[in-house]
């Protein structure tokens, strides 16, 4: 198994695209226990940690651009990121420990398919848009059109996300986020619900 770490979108779409059983990851907090347990055997690891586009965060007049492999801690950690979007800040809190925070990401969360997933319904309800990268160039997708499945994605083998487009908070609007869980801390969610309000008067 050999392990890269490209330094650029381009290098990163091309190492994919000649490389069929390539495996990407960024936080690998997903894809180390697959490994361990033998649920996946890539011949090339491909580090998406090293792209600058895909670990920063900046925002505009119109939306919020975060890297599809941005810490989750930077998301809660950010004060002007989470007091515009404190439902998808907390959801991005309460994917696993401190520890763990440090290396996830939405990227993760979102392309590991799971039905748990905390950030999904956050970012769904704040209409956000992946936009991935592939030998093609790239494509916008709404996060909602994302995942097919548990574990299943519409990406194809040779395409990642780049980075999440989120339009800025409307007057009046505000998100929230809620799970249930069979423990008070360090469980998957059971159950979880994301809403954006918008109130009229």
């Amino acid at each position: 198994m050999k392990y890269i770490a490209p330094s650029s979108v381009e290098e990163a779409t091309s190492l994919l695209s000649t490389s069929p059983s390539a495996q990407v990851f960024a936080g690998a907090t997903d894809v180390v226990p697959q490994l361990r347990a033998g649920r996946s055997a890539p011949e090339v690891l491909v580090d998406l940690k090293k792209i600058e586009e895909l670990v920063s965060m900046a925002k505009d007049d119109d939306k919020w651009t975060v890297g599809a492999a941005t810490p989750t801690a930077n998301l809660t950690e950010d004060e002007a990121f989470s007091g515009e979007f404190p439902g998808l800040s907390e959801a991005a809190g309460l994917i696993g420990s401190d520890q763990i925070q440090n290396r996830s990401s939405l990227g993760g969360n979102l392309c590991n398919g799971s039905p748990a997933a905390d950030s999904v319904p956050a970012m769904v309800v704040n209409g956000a848009r992946a936009v991935i990268a592939g030998p093609n160039g790239t494509r916008v997708l709404d996060v909602a059109e994302v995942v097919t499945g548990p574990g299943q994605t519409s990406l194809e083998a040779d395409e990642f996300i780049v980075e999440f487009e989120i339009d800025r908070m409307p007057a009046r609007s505000g998100d929230a986020y809620l799970r249930m869980i069979p423990r008070t801390e360090m469980d998957i969610a059971v159950v979880g619900c994301a809403v954006n309000v918008t109130m009229e008067n």
